[in-house]
């Protein structure tokens, strides 16, 4: 049986909608997890012979109880099932629009939350980060419900500006980044909030508080670190292709057209970051400020160049 573009367009909404009531599954299961290990965590002096093996070894603070273990692999394996469905949406937008399937916001916005998710199952398969779970999960989540009720867009042909196999390079290079990027930021986010834990103590942070149960500050900045190296390099090369794009279509390859220059701010702020990483008396915490910062400008960069403000770019809400 062969689908029409229609049939297809629709398939993809649907697996878009049954993407969203998995992830909302998943997202309940988490919540459940981090509810019953803030419940049970017991905190440990930072300075503690127990603190320095349990950072060494890189594991919670405090074992999940067996039934918070259970509603964590049901949480994960919901959002495995989840990410099928948002790949599948995907696919079948792309095969009704008969291109890549992000020529516009709605798909880019789908292609993203794709992308996360599979950076948070890579790393949930080699680190002990389900505790990022809920955080990605509810990004995601978010993400995919503003895709459908704010930015949806019907599968069509692409502007002939946007018809050049550069729109295959740079924009899955920007997509890929972003994706990782997303959980940098919230080890990265997360990492502050335990680090403030830790430095406190056991005296001021009792037995029921959230950063308890968290991975320790040493897991949470390796997984960190490892996300902005793997990420900055791809963003690096989304930059210089979109510049050789520009130039294939506008005759130049930088005009600091609001895009581009929320593009480079965004850049900027990931190279302070890494530099950081490696300067003395700036690793740690003032590091950490300027990845928020890049995420943030990522962010920006997206919602709010395209919404807001008026460029080169806003043919393509892209």
């Amino acid at each position: 049986m062969i689908f029409d573009e229609q049939t297809l367009a629709q398939f993809s909404n649907g697996l878009v909608y049954s993407a969203i009531a998995v992830y909302a599954l998943a997202l309940l299961a988490y919540a459940a997890e981090a509810a019953g290990q803030v419940a049970s965590a017991a905190p440990v002096v930072p300075d503690s012979p127990a603190h320095n093996r349990l950072a060494g070894a890189g594991t919670m603070v405090a074992a999940p109880p067996s039934s918070g273990r259970l509603l964590g692999a049901v949480g994960t394996s919901l959002t495995v099932l989840a990410f099928l469905l948002n790949l599948g949406g995907v696919v079948t937008r792309g095969l009704a629009a008969g291109r890549v399937p992000w020529g516009n916001m709605y798909e880019f916005v789908l292609v993203c939350a794709l992308a996360a998710g599979a950076a948070y199952l890579a790393f949930l398969s080699r680190r002990p980060v389900r505790a990022f779970g809920v955080w990605i999960v509810a990004i995601v989540l978010l993400a995919l419900g503003l895709a459908v009720t704010v930015l949806y867009t019907p599968a069509g042909q692409l502007v002939p500006v946007l018809d050049s196999y550069w729109l295959v390079i740079h924009v899955a290079a920007a997509i890929t980044g972003g994706g990782v990027f997303t959980v940098g930021a919230v080890a990265t986010g997360l990492f502050l909030v335990r680090h403030r834990q830790e430095r406190r103590g056991t005296v001021q942070a009792p037995k029921g508080r959230y950063a308890a149960s968290l991975p320790t500050t040493r897991t949470l900045e390796q997984v960190a670190h490892t996300a902005h190296i793997f990420a900055f390099p791809i963003w690096t090369f989304a930059v210089i292709a979109g510049a050789i794009w520009a130039e294939n279509s506008w005759g130049r390859y930088w005009g600091w057209d609001p895009k581009e220059t929320w593009a480079f701010i965004t850049w900027v702020f990931y190279a302070a970051h890494l530099h950081a990483q490696a300067t003395a008396g700036w690793r740690g915490v003032r590091a950490s400020w300027f990845a928020l910062a890049g995420y943030a400008a990522f962010l920006f960069n997206f919602f709010g160049v395209n919404l807001w403000i008026t460029g080169l770019h806003s043919y393509a809400g892209v």
